[in-house]
């Protein structure tokens, strides 16, 4: 391990009972500074739900840590809309953002789009399918971006359960994370090493660093967020918390091949400085399987320029 990055998991490494929501408060109205919750959303009526109303029951009512809790909503066919707004959250359906600029469906471009409809310092990212977790993941997430502040970008880590029906839950799970994003970063950003989930979906940017990013519209939103501000900003502007475990829906590895392959898209446009839209030869990933035969998948390679530049930014975010 360089010694760089030696320093930087002592400095910049955090655990999230060091964090009391209530201190947090205190220091986000001295700061003059809030705190947006978004949550990025497709087909997720199952448990969208539960996130939002223990969000808000914890950290909006308890304890008024959260300004603003917003559900983006990447063209349900489900009731996710309805579930997450009667939970309490304010609900925009993704293509219904900034239409004029277009839309190319994807976990990175709903993030993308949360610019458009919050105003607050401080974004806080929270996947919708969560069925392990609790609101420690934003208090975490906010006491580590608040604890330096040169500190932009901070990374939860967890345990990260895998509950299959059929198999004894285990701690293997997040698979895209150890055979493609980790070893990635050992090949070609050592400095990198010491993040341990480059890809937990669960985040916090500084409003004025997402403003300023180049955001793929697909999976790879986390990894190039990371490495954008890395090669912007240096190690030190980026943090990561220890929110102890997390369980989420899990994909079947077919599936997960599609995340794999825009990650890989990403890697290569960041390290050949190449729009990630052509980083590859193809737009689909082509798959063979004994029982399906050849499937045809389309992978979403689109790359968001910053919103700060785009017209109809709203005035009010800064």
């Amino acid at each position: 391990m360089r010694p760089s990055t030696r320093e930087w998991l002592s400095a910049r490494s955090h655990v999230h009972t060091d964090f009391d929501a209530a201190d947090l408060v205190t220091r986000l109205e001295a700061k003059g500074e809030s705190v947006a919750v978004v949550v990025p959303a497709r087909n997720e009526a199952a448990t969208v739900g539960d996130v939002v109303a223990g969000l808000r029951r914890e950290l909006v009512e308890t304890q008024p840590l959260v300004h603003e809790l917003v559900v983006i909503d990447s063209d349900s066919t489900d009731d996710t809309p309805r579930v997450a707004a009667d939970a309490g959250a304010t609900v925009h359906r993704a293509a219904d953002i900034a239409p004029h600029l277009g839309s190319h469906p994807g976990k990175g471009e709903a993030l993308w789009k949360s610019l458009f409809v919050t105003t607050a310092d401080l974004l806080v990212f929270v996947d919708a399918d969560l069925t392990e977790w609790g609101p420690h993941f934003v208090t975490g997430l906010v006491g580590a971006m608040t604890a330096d502040p040169g500190t932009l970008l901070v990374k939860g880590w967890y345990d990260r359960v895998m509950d299959v029906p059929g198999r004894a839950p285990s701690t293997e799970g997040g698979r895209v994370t150890e055979l493609v994003a980790r070893p990635a970063l050992d090949l070609w950003w050592p400095e990198l090493t010491g993040v341990v989930q480059p890809l937990a979906g669960e985040w916090a940017a500084r409003r004025s660093l997402m403003e300023s990013l180049t955001v793929p519209t697909g999976y790879g939103v986390e990894i190039a967020s990371l490495l954008d501000t890395h090669t912007r900003h240096g190690l030190d502007a980026i943090a990561q918390v220890d929110l102890g475990a997390r369980a989420h829906r899990h994909q079947r590895d077919h599936d997960l091949a599609v995340m794999a392959a825009e990650l890989l898209a990403v890697v290569h446009a960041r390290r050949h400085g190449e729009p990630v839209d052509v980083a590859v030869a193809s737009e689909t990933l082509e798959q063979f399987t004994r029982e399906g035969g050849w499937r045809t998948r389309p992978v979403p390679l689109r790359q968001r320029p910053p919103a700060i530049t785009q017209p109809g930014y709203p005035a009010g975010a800064r």
